[in-house]
């Protein structure tokens, strides 16, 4: 049945996040180069939506795959929405930087050159640093339209070219052809294997016949070899900086003699990167995909082509043709393209400081003489990274190996760091004679490879590795300690539930939670998961919310308990703090809760397909938090009529998540634990500095700070608040 209310589309939704981390970019009340590495983070982040969702829509207006969510036609209409507001933002982008970003280096003495006009005292300069240090990698390949003589690998960085023989030697075809084989007949044509292979002069030479006619080439950077930025000498009180590409550019006549060069503009291609596979396979046959599909995956369809704004038409219709490029594959970007890459620039400018971040603080009473099983046996213990230090989950883990009591030790796996402090620790233990288990999520994109790897290296050192669930994936955090006393009593165990990755990198950098407790029924709960993962019981859960077993049907009566209160005249109120919000039945629970009075906070930092103020939603409000840690901790609240429930755990109310995964929440049963997080919610939605509220248009409007009331910047405020209370 088709239901009555509206939502917003999920990559529309998902674009709007996105523009709200470009416009850090403009708060002039951070370090200048925090702002710069904003327009790192917006312009990472647009790549691999274009590799994974665009790529998908793509394949689906095709024809190539079908969907049960969208037709051929609203594919294409998809896809053409989407690029539409790309190419605004990139607007917008492209203003931040030019009319905010390079001004302000300017006035701290960094002169960033744009293109390839430069000051005098530089020029011996750069052709000296072009032909010792870029010239001997520069391969430059011709373009015909009759022949594709050169592969254009996904996200790397060309030049395209256009040049037309000398007028003087208009005249000189037989010398004009020899220019030609010189500069192009050992060019390098990059096949779909990756591999480079010399090229014949029948497939390279360019069409001679008119010798006025221009010729085109691409050239691929060399960014293996040479940086992006290049430092040029100081003068005075200034530092400057240059593109690679510009230098490039300022030296193509020596590249190409005996030919005007015409012009020359940055390309890019993005391919497709989600990897099909069977997940329907066996363990073995899985591991066997994925070690030959993500080999392919540079390879893939083509479904973003950036192109320099500034180049003409005839130019863009020429690589068009020669590449075979749907017009829907279109976007125009700026002058220099793949601006990820300013998270590298160099900073010469030392008085420059970067931010000051939270460092992560270490609990008074674990200090490294204090025991965490001693202190968990007494009471819940709950720690928010990066604000505390994951040293103690480690430690936690160290615990284990070295504790005579322990039996078995068991951890899921979603993205872990290379060379992690986890995994080395969970080695030492199956090295120490513990039993070791780790469920090791091998569909974790983009960290496929990894996983793979990391897991045949503790299955070489002897643990027990469950690979993929087949039809699924397992996308909870979770870890258990298994014990028993040496004469066989029984003695606590101990559960660790978390709503990030066991990845002490991205602990340094997500805002996330961790909760450690020996409370019998959630270890027992944890069991009965880890069981599930192995396939050896129905399990039932008695405190533990699982997806796909007890979580929709207890959230809808949680739900239904505000809606009862409301309906009596009592506060229906309900906080929700997830990554995203997008399957719709849970969001009617929530637009029909609204219709009934309950007043409904919700803090997402990404997709948020629920529309505010519309009738039926009029008593919600979406905030939105980006700041230097991305938020990450799925965190619910349901009032309960003064006597609240708070959960915290690994799902996002997205339909894989709650259908198509297995996730674990936990209800948080400590009073004081449960009311630290209340205040960091209170904390969050009363932030003045960094919360925008998403409008019915999914414009990002920032919160105003009131005449009087103190500045909440909430991650800084938070963190201030742990200090004074770290006990």
């Amino acid at each position: 049945m088709e239901s009555k209310y509206n939502y917003f589309k999920r990559d529309i939704s998902w674009l709007s996040f996105n523009y709200r981390v470009l416009l850090e970019a403009l708060d002039e009340r951070l370090p200048l180069y925090e702002r710069i590495n904003f327009i790192s983070i917006y312009s990472s982040n647009l790549e691999e939506f274009y590799k994974i969702r665009v790529a998908d829509h793509k394949a689906v207006a095709s024809g190539a795959t079908e969907s049960d969510e969208e037709t051929v036609q609203s594919a294409r209409e998809l896809v053409e929405e989407i690029n539409k507001e790309v190419t605004r933002q990139l607007d917008d982008r492209v203003r931040i930087y030019e009319q905010k970003i390079l001004p302000a280096l300017r006035k701290n003495h960094i002169i960033f050159y744009q293109d390839n006009h430069v000051e005098p005292f530089h020029q011996q300069f750069i052709k000296d640093f072009f032909r010792e240090e870029i010239f001997p990698y520069l391969q430059p390949v011709p373009v015909s339209k009759d022949k594709i003589v050169s592969f254009l690998r996904d996200n790397r960085l060309y030049l395209a070219i256009r040049v037309c023989p000398k007028k003087e030697e208009k005249n000189k075809g037989e010398e004009t052809k020899e220019n030609i084989e010189k500069y192009t007949g050992e060019c390098i044509n990059e096949r779909n294997d990756g591999e480079g292979i010399k090229v014949g002069m029948e497939a390279a030479r360019p069409n001679v016949t008119d010798l006025r006619q221009p010729l085109y080439f691409v050239m691929k950077q060399p960014y293996a070899k040479v940086p992006r930025f290049i430092e040029l000498p100081s003068r005075e009180k200034n530092h400057y900086l240059m593109f690679t590409e510009d230098i490039i550019k300022a030296n193509l006549n020596l590249i190409f003699p005996g030919y005007d060069v015409d012009s020359s503009y940055c390309i890019k291609i993005s391919r497709d990167a989600d990897i099909l596979i069977d997940d329907t396979a066996s363990s073995a046959d899985l591991v066997a995909q994925l070690k030959k599909k993500v080999k392919k995956r540079k390879i893939g369809d083509v479904c973003r082509f950036v192109y320099d704004r500034a180049m003409p038409s005839e130019f863009l219709d020429f690589l068009v043709d020669a590449f075979r490029i749907q017009r829907d594959e279109l976007v125009p970007g700026d002058k220099h393209l793949n601006l990820e890459d300013l998270r590298h620039l160099p900073n010469p400018n030392k008085s420059l400081h970067s931010l000051e971040k939270p460092k992560p603080m270490k609990l008074t009473v674990l200090d490294e003489k204090e025991s965490i099983f001693n202190y968990v046996a007494k009471k819940d213990l709950l720690l928010y990274y990066p604000y505390h230090s994951f040293e103690h989950f480690i430690h936690f883990l160290y615990e284990a190996v070295h504790n005579p009591e322990t039996r078995e030790i068991m951890v899921t796996q979603y993205r872990v760091a290379e060379n992690s402090a986890v995994i080395n620790t969970l080695i030492a233990a199956a090295q120490n004679g513990k039993k070791v288990t780790v469920f090791v999520e091998l569909k974790a994109r983009f960290d496929e490879e990894n996983n793979l790897a990391t897991a045949e290296m503790m299955q070489a050192a002897g643990i027990k590795i469950i690979y993929s669930i087949p039809g699924l994936k397992v996308h909870a955090k979770v870890a258990l300690i298994r014990r028993r006393g040496l004469n066989g009593e029984k003695i606590p165990s101990y559960a660790y539930i978390s709503t990030g990755n066991f990845n002490e990198k991205t602990a340094t950098l997500y805002a996330d939670c961790g909760l450690f407790t020996c409370r019998k029924e959630i270890v027992a709960d944890l069991y009965n998961l880890f069981r599930t993962l192995q396939g050896k019981e129905d399990p039932k859960f008695t405190t533990l919310l699982v997806a796909r077993f007890n979580l929709i049907p207890e959230l809808n009566r949680l739900i239904d308990r505000e809606i009862s209160l409301a309906d009596e005249g009592k506060q229906g109120r309900i906080i929700l703090k997830m990554n995203a919000l997008q399957d719709p039945t849970m969001i009617d629970r929530l637009y029909e809760a609204s219709e009934h009075g309950v007043q409904i906070d919700l803090i997402v930092r990404g997709i948020c397909c629920l529309i505010p103020g519309q009738s039926y939603s009029r008593n919600i409000r979406v905030t939105r938090i980006v700041d230097s840690f991305l938020e990450h901790a799925r965190i619910w609240y349901f009032g309960n009529d003064g006597t609240p429930k708070v959960f915290m755990g690994s799902p996002d109310w997205m339909r894989r998540n709650l259908y198509r995964r297995i996730e674990a929440i936990t209800p948080v049963l400590a009073p004081d634990l449960r009311d630290n997080l209340i205040e960091m919610l209170d904390i969050q939605l009363a932030d003045n500095q960094k919360a925008c509220w998403v409008d019915d248009k999914l414009q990002n409007i920032f919160k105003k700070r009131t005449p009087g009331t103190p500045a909440v910047r909430a991650q800084y405020t938070f963190y201030d608040w742990l200090n004074k209370t770290n006990s």
